[in-house]
């Protein structure tokens, strides 16, 4: 089966999207892991009253409360902006996919 050189390039953009998605996809994990890190984080704290630490290279530094809690909150809103972006992204890098495939399949079911 001889696949026109128009359909092999779609071929080939379809590749290259999903692998955009996947790459995607790894990073909308890994900010997902730093999110529920920092939730963690900020529920430690609001159940401590005792001093708070900071690791700072191989050192551990005591460290005001309220301040941490702060820098958490603000990453983690931080975090959850990045993690709706990139869902909007996602869903529409889905849809071109979708949208791509339908078009490459009618195309190689006409030859």
């Amino acid at each position: 089966m001889n696949i026109k050189k128009e359909i092999q390039e779609k071929i080939q953009v379809l590749q290259s999207l999903e692998q955009n998605l996947q790459a995607l996809m790894l990073q909308k994990q890994a900010f997902q892991v730093e999110l529920n890190e920092a939730e963690s984080a900020l529920s430690e704290i609001g159940k401590t009253k005792d001093d708070i630490y900071r690791i700072t290279g191989q050192i551990m530094l005591k460290t005001d409360k309220n301040q941490v809690e702060k820098e958490l909150t603000e990453r983690k809103d931080i975090i959850s902006l990045r993690l709706k972006s990139i869902d909007k992204q996602e869903k529409l890098l889905k849809e071109k996919l979708e949208k791509l495939k339908e078009e490459v399949t009618n195309e190689i079911k006409k030859e």
